[in-house]
């Protein structure tokens, strides 16, 4: 708790002056609530994420052999090179990279590309977004070390991290590009998965087009995008029992198949098959590479999702249960392709023992469907992560489960997402032109990772630096091969998630520009807090009933619209809050620590300074609840100050009793109710700029702010008890 009188802002100084700043970091960390689970709960996690994680890496078997083989097999030894390249590519990148490394760098139980970014922001100042301060211990994970090599080697990278603007750029860019990249994973799934699946119905009804596949494939995606409003919570106990089955089943044939046909495929085991397959083939075998790197699509799914889950839980359904039977079911479609290889454009479903047909058709089309929903709630949660930190449009974000924060729902993105994913599926026809996009999006997130990883593993974790030149090398050449590979099919497809990329890039970058040139706007404008008793003392100005909270971005300093409101309504509420709503970049903020408050003026004004915390997983509260939380806080604020003078009783009994007195105040004056006020601010670039400028503040983003959700619907503020103040920052 802070309790000074705010004095006279000064914008260059204030970082420095005002603790009040710094204070809006200081929370305790919440640690991932799985980290201590017991066996039990950890076995129950580890069933339950078999639904949420593994529905997309689950279902690839469907298209990965069609789209290696896009023109035939010519060798029958080539399916044993591409199913050691399976397999390894599952060793090396899913399992090696991914379980064992990745999921141990998360964000206090957090994972995803943002969680990287934001993990590494708390240990060298490195975001651009205004309101982030690391000076706190707790928030920032410092811990004392001894001195050495390794000690001396991170704080040289944190330097050079901080001083280099160019490098706080590129860490930006390459994390809003993992990020775009995932929202076309969350485009492309849907469509692969889903017209992979409902393909196999041709098997039992030869007289249907491949235009009437791809049309039904879109009935379900529309029905599947109509229904995300319901959340993954309403039909979550579902997913892990059919995923489990649809393993069972995938294991069973591929058991079957390499008991019937040619059980020698197992000799893939051999890496030296990958080497044999090369040389035959040479760039035939380069190029077929973006099939294969389709087998591992969705594993970024393990370390996005890991919040809902814990380490240990990944690890054992991923060693168990995924890897044995996606393995299994590889092998079995190599085994009926040696004895059968004109069928590579169908291969999975014409695997399938005639009986177990229609069993595993309809499990496959639920298999498919629970794959696009765990991929869209991915895309939802990562870029709530995105708004949360400034780097996207303001949009309403619904939280569809009381139990898992994680879980939420955005309408505009849905609607766009469900817009793109049908007219990809219509355009494309095929799930082979599809995977050419489809395994862009992957290598490129994966690529990404490994980046950000290497930072932490130098900043961070401090490691030798042997085991970071190996973990960058090792994986960052495996990916450049396969990314290589899959470029070279960008006229067929793989120029999609670029574009796609490109188009959201733009608008995020867009979006976080003028966020940030606002924000300094709004701090190079601020009144000073000696002067708001002149403000006040004006003799049109009264005080009128009731409690008003004006929001603003700023902590500290009178925002430059509360004297335009006095201009406008000379009025002011008798209790009147600077609401500050701040976004730290940690998962969750512990609701006893959500509000901190400090006076504005003397006490008699009845003015104060409230700052919200929320981590990127914590919901804002209905209006209810958040007006009552914030008076039980306020009121304990006004306590707890009246208690801090131990030297004089006499003063601090005189003291108590105007606290008291006050909080009477205050809850009468909430009873005559609260008004929230806001900012309506255009932006507009300033007289000289550029024309770039002007096209990116005045078009860009003014339609971005005009035609998205309202802050006040974001912030969950009805309409009848807001009033909105219009004013221009020229920037």
């Amino acid at each position: 708790m802070s309790v000074e009188i705010e004095g006279p802002a000064d914008p260059e100084t204030l970082v420095r002056r005002d603790s009040f700043y710094g204070d809006a970091e200081k929370v305790s960390v919440d640690k991932h609530h799985g980290s201590g689970a017991s066996w039990r709960q950890t076995l129950q996690l580890a069933f339950q994420s078999i639904g949420v994680v593994y529905g997309d890496v689950g279902t690839s078997p469907l298209y990965v052999y069609s789209s290696t083989f896009p023109h035939g097999i010519k060798h029958r030894d080539d399916l044993l090179g591409v199913l050691s390249l399976i397999l390894y590519t599952f060793i090396l990148l899913a399992m090696l990279k991914y379980v064992f490394i990745v999921l141990y760098a998360n964000d206090n139980g957090d994972g995803g590309t943002f969680a990287l970014y934001s993990l590494i922001s708390r240990y060298a100042k490195i975001r651009m977004i205004p309101n982030q301060q690391a000076e706190d211990a707790s928030v920032s994970n410092y811990s004392i070390q001894e001195p050495n090599s390794q000690m001396r080697r991170a704080q040289w990278v944190k330097q050079k991290l901080e001083s280099s603007n160019a490098a706080k750029i590129a860490l930006f860019t390459i994390t809003i590009l993992g990020t775009a990249m995932v929202m076309g994973d969350g485009t492309l799934t849907p469509a692969i998965s889903v017209l992979s699946a409902v393909s196999g119905i041709r098997e039992k009804s030869p007289n249907l087009t491949q235009s009437q596949v791809v049309w039904i494939s879109v009935a379900i995606l529309f029905l599947l995008f109509s229904v995300q409003r319901l959340g993954t919570d309403k039909v979550g106990y579902s997913f892990a029992p059919i995923i489990s089955v649809w393993f069972l089943l995938i294991a069973g044939t591929g058991v079957y198949n390499l008991a019937t046909h040619d059980i020698t495929v197992l000799r893939a085991l051999n890496p030296m098959y990958i080497v044999e397959y090369f040389a035959r083939n040479g760039k035939e075998a380069w190029v077929s590479l973006g099939g294969v790197i389709l087998c591992i699509t969705g594993a970024e799914a393990m370390f996005a999702d890991l919040g809902h889950f814990n380490i240990r839980a990944i690890q054992l359904s991923f060693n168990f249960i995924l890897f044995p039977s996606v393995a299994l079911c590889y092998m079995g479609q190599a085994s009926y392709l040696r004895k059968f290889p004109e069928n590579v454009g169908d291969t999975f479903y014409k695997s399938i023992p005639a009986p177990m047909f229609w069993p595993t058709f309809i499990v496959a089309i639920f298999a498919a469907i629970i794959a696009s929903q765990a991929m869209l709630s991915g895309a939802f949660a990562i870029l709530s992560k995105a708004l949360s930190l400034g780097c996207f449009p303001r949009v309403e974000v619904v939280h569809t489960s009381n139990k898992h924060a994680g879980q939420v729902y955005i309408p505009e993105v849905n609607f766009l997402i469900g817009a793109a994913s049908i007219v990809v599926t219509l355009a494309f026809q095929t799930t082979t032109n599809i995977g050419n996009a489809y395994g862009i999006c992957v290598v490129t997130v994966f690529s990404i990772t490994t980046h950000l990883m290497t930072v932490v593993m130098l900043l961070i974790w401090k490691n030798h630096m042997i085991y970071i030149v190996a973990f960058y090398v090792v994986f960052g050449l495996a990916e450049f091969l396969y990314l290589s590979s899959i470029l070279s099919k960008f006229a067929e497809g793989g120029y999609l998630p670029f574009c796609f990329s490109l188009v959201l890039m733009a608008l995020m970058a867009t979006w976080h520009y003028v966020h940030v040139h606002r924000y300094w706007y709004e701090l190079d404008h601020v009144v000073p807090a000696a002067e708001l008793t002149a403000l006040l003392g004006r003799h049109d100005v009264r005080r009128v009933p009731g409690m008003g909270l004006l929001y603003s971005e700023l902590v500290q300093g009178i925002p430059p619209v509360f004297p335009r409101l006095v201009d406008k309504i000379p009025s002011v509420h008798a209790v009147f809050v600077f609401m500050s709503i701040k976004n730290l970049p940690i998962p969750r903020v512990a609701p006893p620590e959500r509000f901190i408050f400090r006076r504005v003026g003397p006490a008699k004004h009845r003015m104060f300074r409230c700052v919200a915390r929320y981590g990127y997983t914590d919901q804002i509260e209905g209006t209810k609840e958040f007006s009552a939380f914030l008076l039980d806080r306020l009121k304990m604020f006004i306590e707890e100050e009246a208690a801090f003078d131990f030297d004089d009783h006499v003063r601090r009994g005189v003291q108590m009793a105007a606290a008291e007195e006050e909080k009477r105040f205050i809850n009468a004056e909430a009873e005559h109710g609260v008004v929230y006020l806001m900012g309506e601010a255009d932006v507009a670039a300033a007289a000289g700029s550029s024309v770039m400028k002007k096209i990116v503040v005045n078009c860009v983003y003014n339609f971005l702010r005009k035609n998205l959700s309202d802050s006040h619907k974001a912030l969950s503020i009805p309409k009848d008890q807001l009033l909105k103040v219009g004013i221009t920052y020229e920037i």
